[in-house]
């Protein structure tokens, strides 16, 4: 089973702040696996970690948002 993960535990994890998912996930670069209808949580899995990952290479290779967004698309 996969590992489920709050918002603020994938922010440290992956050392993206906390904005910067909600920026990405509203992007549609990563996506959460599920939301709480009580509290409004956001929950990621373990493929988020990676993705960010992924992000975070590309960005420093200079690559933008649009273009990283293209490349992850087929991922």
């Amino acid at each position: 089973m996969n590992q489920v993960y709050l918002l603020k535990d994938i922010a440290r994890i992956s050392g993206h702040s906390i904005y910067t998912i909600k920026f990405y996930t509203k992007l549609g670069l990563v996506r959460e696996t599920s939301r709480s209808p009580e509290t409004g949580f956001r929950y990621f899995d373990g493929s988020t970690v990676t993705r960010l990952q992924q992000i975070r290479a590309l960005r420093k290779q200079g690559k933008s948002l649009a273009e990283i967004q293209r490349l992850l698309q087929g991922s």
